[in-house]
């Protein structure tokens, strides 16, 4: 037996369960008492003036947003075509010592599009990589893979120097210290009637593994492949 409810507390009465349902909110404005209601409306005019307001204020930022951000992705997905380049016999170069070529990369911009590769002839006592038509001869990019500020090969050193943070790279281009995440990038070569031609960028891991072309900062060991993939934007070979 449970003691009575005035033993328990305060008596709450409990109210009754409605058989009733609830009829459902009508549509119609007048059905539902709105003052200034017109028969047969079911929007109000404070809800169309509302709704056309808001309708207005994204389409006008549409109108900004939109062109802006088709100039951003546009470049994404463009794919630029790398037209092969001569930049010497192959008598101009060495296995023991880089020459710098001018090349370019973006064209139609002038000299803002043109960058320097260092170029030597490979050195099978050093370059462990597995040989093919495309890097007989080695060509080393000048951009930093720290932030894309242009190294310099020391002779006396026999190493890549980045006078910006201080990012050093060995005779190969493997990084030896410094900020930069992997090591240099390099170009596609090949020789054609015993001229030197320079294709398109692509990147290389700390063991000298290709990849498709990364930005700076951007590493391609472990799992940084797969954190960082290419753009479509990057030249093709």
């Amino acid at each position: 037996m449970f003691p009575p409810r005035s033993i328990l507390g305060r008596h709450h009465p409990i109210p009754p369960v409605s058989s009733e349902r609830k009829e459902p909110k009508s549509k119609y404005t007048a059905d539902r008492g709105i003052p200034g209601a017109f028969e047969g409306e079911t929007v109000t005019r404070r809800r169309l003036m509302t709704g056309t307001v808001h309708g207005l204020g994204a389409l006008a930022a549409g109108a900004f947003a939109l062109p802006a951000l088709g100039f951003a992705l546009g470049p994404v997905f463009k794919r630029q075509k790398f037209q092969w380049q001569s930049i010497g016999n192959v008598a101009d170069f060495n296995q023991t010592d880089y020459t710098p070529r001018v090349i370019t990369i973006v064209s139609g911009i002038g000299e803002a599009g043109k960058s320097t590769t260092y170029v030597r002839l490979r050195n099978p006592s050093i370059d462990t990589e597995p040989e093919d038509q495309y890097n007989r001869v080695i060509a080393i990019s000048t951009r930093c893979n720290h932030l894309g500020c242009p190294v310099r090969f020391t002779e006396a050193a026999g190493k890549f120097i980045c006078p910006c943070h201080g990012g050093v790279y060995d005779f190969r281009g493997v990084r030896e210290g410094g900020p930069p995440v992997r090591p240099l990038d390099r170009f596609y070569t090949r020789i054609e009637n015993g001229q030197v031609q320079v294709g398109p960028r692509y990147s290389v891991n700390s063991n000298l593994k290709r990849f498709s072309p990364r930005d700076p900062g951007e590493p391609v060991d472990g799992i940084g492949q797969y954190l960082y993939p290419s753009r479509f934007s990057t030249p093709q070979k």
